[in-house]
C-alpha cells in the first residue's frame, strides 16, 4: 500500500497540468492580473468578461488551500509575468484543513513573499475569505483570519486587502442565500456581481 500512495499525483495534479497544456498552447499576454487561489476564482468561468478593461488570467483551481498554490507557484503563478496578483484562498485552510487564523496568516507570509522574490514589489490584491452558509459555523474564525491577513497586508507596499465578506452578509449578519448556488457555498451571477463592484476599483490599470 505504501508504495502505490507514493505513486499518486498531489492533489489537483491533474488541473494544474490542464493549465500547463493552455499555456503551452498559447502563453497569456504579460502585464495581466494574475487571479491565484480556490474555486471561487475557477469557478468563475466568464471571469474575463466581468473586467472587460483589464486582461485577466485566472488560475484558481478546484478546492485549493494555501498549501497547494504554494506547492503549484512554478506552474501557476512564476511562468507569467503579471502586472498585479490577485489572491483568493484560505477558506479550505479552515473548512477542511481545521487551520487556525494564525495558521493561515503563516502560510498567505509565505505565498506573498514567494511571490515579492519572484516579482518584485509587484502589487499584491487579497480578497476576503468569504462567508458561506453551508460553513457558516466557521464565520468567527474566517472572520478573525480576514483581521489577521488586513493587518499584515497593511504593512507593506502595494498592496490591498479587499472585503467581500461584508458585502455578502444580510441585515441579520447572515450570509445573503440568495447569492450562492445549489450548494450553499459557491457563488451565483449575483454573488460574482458583489466581487466585480469589490474588486474592480484595485485593478491596476
Amino acid at each position: 500500500a505504501f508504495s502505490t500512495a507514493l505513486a499518486q499525483n498531489p492533489p489537483f495534479y491533474e488541473e494544474i497540468q490542464a493549465y500547463k497544456k493552455l499555456d503551452s498552447a498559447q502563453m497569456p499576454a504579460k502585464n495581466a492580473i494574475l487571479f491565484i487561489g480556490s474555486s471561487s476564482f475557477n469557478f468563475w468561468k466568464d471571469m474575463q468578461q466581468y473586467f472587460p478593461n483589464h486582461t485577466v488570467i485566472n488560475r484558481g483551481f478546484g478546492g485549493s488551500s494555501l498549501p497547494d498554490v504554494i506547492r503549484y507557484a512554478n506552474d501557476i503563478i512564476y511562468p507569467y509575468q503579471p502586472k498585479q496578483v490577485v489572491i483568493y484562498c484560505g477558506e479550505n485552510d479552515i473548512a477542511t484543513l481545521n487551520a487556525t487564523p494564525t495558521v493561515v496568516l503563516g502560510r498567505m507570509k509565505t505565498l506573498v513573499g514567494m511571490i515579492r522574490g519572484k516579482f518584485k514589489n509587484i502589487p499584491i490584491a487579497f480578497v476576503s475569505i468569504k462567508p458561506s452558509p453551508s460553513r457558516s459555523h466557521l464565520m468567527p474564525v474566517m472572520a478573525s483570519a480576514n483581521r489577521m491577513i488586513k493587518e499584515y497586508l497593511a504593512k507593506l507596499k502595494n498592496t490591498v486587502y479587499i472585503d467581500v465578506y461584508s458585502q455578502m452578509l444580510n441585515a441579520e449578519g447572515k450570509p445573503k442565500p440568495e447569492i450562492f448556488v445549489d450548494d450553499n457555498l459557491h457563488m451565483n451571477a449575483k454573488g460574482y456581481a458583489i466581487w466585480k463592484q469589490a474588486i474592480e476599483p484595485h485593478l491596476i490599470k
